[in-house]
């Protein structure tokens, strides 16, 4: 007897059990929800004891979506959902009804050729040579919504590459913007999982301007990154004249709260070509180094 001909399985698959369950007689013993199959129970699933397990499906789901895809590595791109498309900024200084809207919309048209600059950058990472085997690097990642987000992966679709979406579930209702790809639009209910999963496969990241939700991802990869529980990566701040009127980050180093040298673990850039050359470089120098180490 050969091995093809031995049966691959003795089990019946778990979604020919669960058809079977569906199509089951009505008693009231098999009406109760105690009879429901547990991964069919959405009650039992819910269940505040049961958030370790939601934790490990959330961590699984996407990681399994794109190993399928064949997705080696990404460039993030996070930025705020609030800078829309140069045109757009402009229609809302145009309506600005106030002095105070008109000063926040005119702040909103100065940064929204940074809609235009992720746009253009990651069209650059979209022409990345594919491995032999069919595995793609630096493939475009987005938060998945509007502005920033929205420009990074039109940029891919533009380019004609897939892209990342990972969206969150908020309070108010939201949708992926319509240029993720759709295989690769995924829906994160915990901040935490969606965080690792922008990281684990990051290779460099892009940081434009933003608020709460961009500082939050971009100083969590920094204190892993200087903490050492993140191996060092290309760390792009796209516009310096932003970064250095919200954050001042000397006064951190003048009152030792970091050092000197964690200044080193992101690079100001302002064009899409000036943070792609910096990315290339930066894997270039690497891969001289362990050359020459060896």
């Amino acid at each position: 007897m050969t091995e093809s001909q031995l049966p691959k399985r003795v089990f019946r698959r778990a979604e020919e059990d669960a058809e079977t369950a569906r199509c089951g007689t009505h008693t009231p013993q098999t009406e109760h929800p105690s009879y429901r199959l547990a991964f069919q129970d959405m009650d039992f699933l819910l269940r505040e004891d049961l958030r370790p397990i939601r934790f490990q499906l959330e961590l699984l789901k996407p990681q399994l979506v794109m190993d399928e895809a064949k997705i080696g590595s990404t460039l993030v791109i996070y930025g705020s959902a609030r800078i829309p498309e140069p045109a757009k900024a402009q229609a809302l200084l145009d309506l600005a009804s106030d002095d105070q809207a008109r000063r926040i919309a005119e702040r909103l048209v100065a940064k929204s050729r940074y809609y235009d600059e992720a746009k253009a950058l990651a069209t650059l990472a979209s022409a990345y040579p594919v491995d032999p085997d069919g595995t793609r690097q630096f493939v475009v990642c987005s938060g998945g919504g509007p502005s920033i987000m929205e420009a990074a992966n039109r940029g891919a679709c533009e380019a004609g590459a897939e892209s990342i979406g990972l969206n969150i579930v908020l309070p108010h209702e939201q949708a992926p913007n319509p240029y993720v790809t759709p295989a690769l639009s995924m829906q994160f209910h915990y901040f935490a999982l969606r965080k690792m999963h922008f990281l684990l496969r990051a290779r460099a990241v892009a940081v434009f301007p933003g608020g709460f939700g961009t500082f939050d991802e971009a100083f969590e990869l920094l204190t892993l990154m200087q903490t050492g529980k993140v191996e060092r990566m290309p760390v792009l701040f796209y516009g310096r004249e932003f970064w250095e009127r919200v954050i001042n980050f000397e006064a951190l180093c003048e009152e030792g709260v970091i050092s000197p040298r964690d200044l080193d673990l992101f690079h100001y850039v302002e064009t899409a070509q000036e943070g792609w050359d910096y990315i290339q470089g930066y894997y270039a120098m690497r891969e001289k180094m362990a050359q020459a180490a060896q």
